[in-house]
């Protein structure tokens, strides 16, 4: 095999394992990878804000509200409008929602940080130099894309949007 068609079958790993991760978060939780980053985030950071969230899991506002509205049809979480400040609005997990994500698996890029921080200085710098090589040959330097390891769209307005079930 050729080393370029080496990388292609890398590639094709890659874009599967996230494929397969995001499949058994859905069998087994139901969720998308960023329903479970924002439920996750939600559980983790107690009362916060939508903007909040949004920061933490490198989201718009506005899809993070897409988002938060599919969860709360759910009933996995729910919003109340601040008392102090009624500009803003804080979410946070209903009883169903903490007892799915108590049984979900961790998010795929979770496991990667922790594997890619172990690597040396030096090693991380070839990996980062490299994957911004590939995505400079593959015309991606203008995609907007979050650092969340999932399947689906990226819109250049909206941020991230799972096949219509984020």
């Amino acid at each position: 095999m050729n080393n370029y068609e080496e990388v292609l079958v890398a590639l094709r790993r890659v874009i599967r394992a996230t494929d397969l991760h995001s499949k058994r978060l859905s069998k087994h939780a139901g969720l998308t990878g960023p329903q479970l980053l924002i439920m996750r985030s939600i559980r983790d950071l107690g009362e916060v804000t939508i903007g909040t969230i949004a920061d933490k899991v490198s989201l718009s506002q506005a899809t993070v509200t897409t988002i938060l509205d599919r969860l709360e049809h759910r009933k996995l979480v729910y919003r109340v409008r601040s008392t102090q400040d009624k500009r803003k609005v804080h979410a946070h997990l209903t009883s169903e929602g903490a007892e799915i994500l108590s049984r979900a698996p961790n998010p795929l890029q979770e496991d990667f940080t922790r594997k890619f921080q172990s690597l040396a200085e030096w090693e991380q710098t070839m990996i980062l130099a490299s994957l911004q090589r590939v995505a400079n040959m593959m015309d991606a330097d203008d995609i907007d894309a979050a650092p969340m390891l999932t399947v689906g769209s990226v819109l250049k307005d909206d941020g991230w949007k799972a096949d219509d079930k984020s």
